[in-house]
């Protein structure tokens, strides 16, 4: 097809006024030479650290006490280095920030090693954050009488996916390494629909049922035990600002849940005072704003239902 002179011109004309926001908007651009952490091998690292946590289930099958240390033993080097690399990338990015923030000029750190340092502080993880998710998986089978077996609760639960992504992103949370934990946290809300910020501490035997739509903030702290269905909200009542009007961070904003829980399908809990005692169960669609004394029974007063000829 040939090329018309004047589209070609028009095109030309329409790249140099998008090059030019780059300049005036440049907050929503990364240009330079201080690379991002890849989002394809942060994807890539969660893959790979499922097929560690749940050995046999996914890509290698057959496996046995022949094979599988030779297995794990090779996708922990490959995830040392990929996470190394990732790490020391979000590193320097987030000095490089703090540079065009406040004027600093420190000298760069050894960003590699750092990045080594995490990485292995990260990995000597798991074996605590296999012990939790066993833990996850038996409250899953106990919670659902629908679930014919731990197998189909690995394979098939959302639920299950969203916190084993959680539990690995709070490891690099903890650590303080940028980025990743969300970019993990947000893979894994794509996926099945359940958004589990990374700062929320979690206890043992968590179970969510169904699960679509349930949102746990940042500050949310989760006792042992406590069991949530789909819609669930643990959110913030109201953010804080500060004499110039900016937001406050760093402050608890999310409810805390005491052990053995129930929360069903809508409810609402808000606000980082907010504490709902140990045993309590939540009703559908309750929306909470106080505090919630030990095992105490929260229902929604159901509308009365009228019923008339259709005419």
């Amino acid at each position: 097809m040939a090329t018309d002179p004047r589209r070609k011109e028009a095109l030309s004309e329409l790249t140099d006024r998008l090059i030019q926001t780059y300049y005036e908007i440049g907050s929503i651009n990364h240009l330079g030479h201080c690379p991002l952490p890849s989002t394809d091998v942060v994807h890539e690292i969660a893959a790979d650290l499922k097929e560690v946590l749940f050995p046999g289930y996914r890509r290698r099958q057959n496996l046995h006490a022949g094979n599988v240390g030779y297995y794990i033993g090779d996708l922990i080097d490959s995830l040392h280095d990929k996470l190394t690399q990732q790490i020391a990338r979000a590193l320097r990015h987030e000095q490089s920030k703090r540079h065009r923030l406040v004027g600093e000029t420190t000298s760069e750190p050894d960003f590699e090693a750092l990045g080594q340092q995490k990485a292995i502080q990260f990995l000597e993880q798991l074996p605590k954050v296999r012990e939790l998710l066993a833990q996850d998986v038996q409250a899953a089978y106990d919670g659902d009488p629908a679930a014919g077996s731990l197998d189909e609760i690995i394979f098939c639960y959302p639920g299950l996916e969203a916190i084993t992504i959680q539990r690995m992103a709070h490891e690099l949370y903890r650590l303080e390494v940028p980025f990743i934990p969300r970019m993990l946290s947000e893979w894994a809300h794509s996926r099945t629909g359940i958004d589990i910020h990374p700062g929320a501490q979690i206890g043992p035997s968590f179970f969510i049922d169904h699960g679509t739509g349930v949102v746990i903030g940042e500050t949310t702290i989760i006792h042992s035990n406590v069991k949530i269905y789909q819609g669930v909200t643990l959110g913030a009542l109201s953010f804080p600002k500060d004499e110039t009007g900016a937001i406050i961070r760093g402050t608890k904003r999310h409810p805390t849940i005491e052990s053995g829980v129930v929360i069903y399908a809508n409810a609402t809990i808000l606000g980082g005072d907010t504490v709902i005692g140990a045993g309590s169960v939540i009703g559908a669609s309750a929306s909470i704003s106080k505090s919630v004394q030990a095992n105490t029974m929260v229902t929604v007063e159901k509308p009365t239902l009228r019923y008339r000829e259709a005419s």
